[in-house]
This record gives C-alpha cells, sequence and structure tokens, in this order.
C-alpha cells in the first residue's frame, strides 16, 4: 500500500531520496530486516543534498538505505518505520515530507499533540499538528513575507529539498535511501536511547 499524499507545496516534486551507500554496513549501523538489508545514520535534525543542507528543527532525522535481495524487488512504505525512545511506547511513526516542508516554510505552525509517556521531560508529538487557516483559497501555504530571499538562488530551497530527498515509496530493484522525519518537541539531551524499527529489525541510532 503506498503513501497517498496531499500536495502541500506549489511545485511539490516525487522524492528522489539520498545516494545510497554502496553497502549497508557502510552506515554508523546496519541490520537484517528478513532479506532486506538496512543502513541507517541518525542525523539530529538535518538533511542534505550537496553542498545544500538544511535543518528541520521540529523533527528527529533518520537517513535510511534498503537494499533487496538479489535478484529481489522492494516494496518500499515509510509508515512500517517506527522511532522509539527510550524504550517507550507510543512509537514515533514518520511525517509525510509536505508536511515537513510546510512547517519550514511556517515555523510558527508548530506541532500541538503531545503525551507524556511517562518519560520525565520528554515530549513526543504523534503527528497531529494545529492546522491554521490558510489564507490562501488554492491550498497552497503561503510563505511568510521574504522567505524565498533566505536562500541562495543556486541552492533548492528547504521546502523542496526536504520533499526530493525524502525516502521513496514503491517497489524498486536497486539500493534505495531517504531520509524519514519524526516530530518531536522534546529536547535532545533528555534521549538516552533512540531506536529505529523496520519489519523485526531493531537499529539502534543512539
Amino acid at each position: 500500500m503506498r503513501w497517498i499524499l496531499p500536495i502541500l507545496i506549489t511545485g511539490a516534486v516525487y522524492a528522489q531520496g539520498t545516494k545510497p551507500k554502496q553497502h549497508a554496513s557502510e552506515y554508523p549501523v546496519h541490520a537484517m530486516a528478513g532479506q532486506v538489508e538496512v543502513g541507517a545514520e541518525f542525523t539530529v535534525h538535518s538533511f542534505s543534498r550537496g553542498e545544500a543542507s538544511y535543518l528541520a528543527p521540529d523533527y528527529l532525522v533518520v537517513d535510511v538505505a534498503l537494499y533487496p535481495p538479489k535478484n529481489g524487488a522492494l516494496e518500499i512504505d515509510p509508515r512500517e518505520f517506527e522511532l522509539r525512545i527510550n524504550g517507550h511506547k507510543p512509537e514515533l511513526l514518520p511525517q509525510p515530507p509536505t508536511m515537513v516542508a510546510t512547517s519550514l516554510m511556517h515555523p510558527e505552525w508548530r506541532p500541538g499533540a503531545q503525551v507524556d509517556a511517562s518519560m520525565g521531560p520528554i515530549g513526543i508529538d504523534l503527528g497531529q499538528p494545529r492546522q491554521p487557516t490558510n489564507p490562501n483559497p488554492s491550498g497552497s501555504p503561503v510563505p511568510p513575507p521574504g522567505y524565498h530571499d533566505r536562500v541562495p538562488p543556486a541552492q533548492p530551497r528547504p521546502e523542496e529539498l526536504v520533499v526530493q530527498t525524502a525516502l521513496p515509496t514503491g517497489s524498486h530493484i536497486d539500493a534505495v535511501s531517504g531520509y524519514l522525519y519524526f516530530a518531536y518537541s522534546g529536547r535532545l539531551k533528555s534521549i538516552k536511547t533512540l531506536e529505529l524499527l523496520y519489519q523485526g529489525a531493531v537499529l539502534r541510532l543512539r
């Protein structure tokens, strides 16, 4: 089943992902999920491509690579990934990259739903951000004044890059990699352990 997403930004493009390393073992953490090799790197809040690098401060970002078995195909659905903080439930689910793009243009649209989950000072966002009134009747979010002036013309804008570098969905016969974004409003220093879960595999990122 594929991710069906509304187009939230003008000129949005389908995710192309990041460039996967040659082997899963080249990532800081790697594991087997059935016959699929998985590599992952926790990039904290950052996502990049080439010289363009940005921060998504309201999200924990993980670069994930998947390697299908020889002569096999791989069906990717980002919703199969979960992020577990300090061994507690509920785990976080990745957010649609278009949602992340919107939050980059409008940092005042802060994710609003949090739960304690007996985790002390850590706040977990369940991916239910407030939906403010959109002044644009077409449905596309309106960037704040001067927003596009902050990015050098030669570089992709952050709301474009966050979509382009997200983990691609669908069927693939070659290795695929891309970023996953998990909404998070807690403090980084409160995270003692961080685990990425995928089809029974547990990759300890921290």
